[in-house]
């Protein structure tokens, strides 16, 4: 085995059939890891989507957004039978330990050499340890290792008003504000309210906002959010709801899908996202609490969150 950082590998293979990934980053919640990974490829990167779910148990689902995969993980490890073209690629083990997160990929042929050359050169990569160097008809082994993060998703509504604004587009500037301050900003999500609300500006939209954190830095953010709110915002209703981790409560996806095809009430949403471990902040107002509420329950299903029901 050989432990090996991004620069080592670099200068080990510079070889024209090596792509580095772009960014590599592990979300971990109990037992479960959220891993996402920037290709460098875009469509012809999903046929990792499709070999990681149908070949490794541990992969518990798999999506594909432009270059940027998610792979919803187990911790364990799984016994897996490599087969050319069938199963030609997957995750061996995935282990949370102390700050860091260890995934370990297996793959024939070109999935091998993605295994560690090229995910190993990514951003986000603290080290890999290589066991098999893939290429050819070899397979190729590695663990991947990158640091411990916790995903923070924060529930955004009720910034514009009739006359002016808009909360999306609001809501997309600070997550960029905080990408450029170096926190890594993953989603943005449009969640469709109830749409015959007789209080809404126009669409009754409300925005999640999906980051990345380092555990010790989640209040810089939440407050950072709050400071770009509290000065942009041109409504006296804003506020936001905050949550952390992968799992959406049960009760919160109901509550999202609820709000879609009725009216709430603030009292509500307080009474549910308080049940469920939500933090609530009043930016401005309260009554920004029912959509910011509606988008985190549904922040991890953006086709239901657009859906309209009349």
């Amino acid at each position: 085995m050989e432990i090996l950082k991004p620069e080592d590998l670099k200068e080990k293979f510079k070889d024209p059939w090596v792509a580095p990934y772009k960014k590599v980053i592990t979300m971990a919640d109990g037992d479960r890891v959220e891993l996402v990974e920037y290709h460098p490829c875009i469509s012809g990167s999903q046929w990792m989507i499709y070999q990681y779910k149908r070949t490794s148990n541990l992969v518990l689902d798999s999506k594909r957004d432009g270059d940027k995969h998610t792979y919803l993980l187990k911790v364990g490890k799984a016994d897996m039978e490599l087969k050319p073209s069938f199963s030609a690629a997957g995750i061996e083990e995935v282990v949370v330990e102390g700050d860091e997160v260890k995934v370990v990929h297996a793959g024939l042929a070109g999935a091998g050499v993605g295994a560690a050359m090229c995910r190993g050169m990514a951003k986000g990569v603290k080290h890999v340890e290589l066991y098999d160097v893939g290429g050819g008809s070899k397979v190729g082994r590695a663990a991947v290792v990158t640091p411990r993060m916790q995903k923070l998703v924060i529930g955004i509504d009720d910034t514009d008003t009739k006359e002016e604004g808009a909360t999306w587009t609001l809501a997309n500037n600070v997550g960029m504000e905080l990408a450029k301050m170096g926190y890594d900003y993953l989603d943005h999500v449009t969640c469709q309210l109830y749409p015959h609300n007789p209080n809404k500006t126009q669409n009754c939209v409300a925005i999640a906002l999906v980051f990345a954190v380092r555990p010790g830095d989640r209040p810089k953010v939440v407050e950072k959010v709050f400071d770009i709110l509290k000065k942009a915002t041109l409504s006296d209703k804003t506020a936001v709801a905050v949550m952390d981790g992968i799992k959406v409560p049960e009760k919160i996806r109901e509550y999202g899908i609820s709000a879609k095809k009725s009216m709430k009430t603030v009292e509500e949403a307080e009474k549910i996202g308080e049940e469920a471990g939500v933090q609530f902040i009043e930016v401005t107002g309260r009554e920004g609490k029912i959509g910011a509420l509606a988008a985190l329950g549904l922040y991890n299903d953006i086709e239901e969150a657009v859906k309209v029901y009349y």
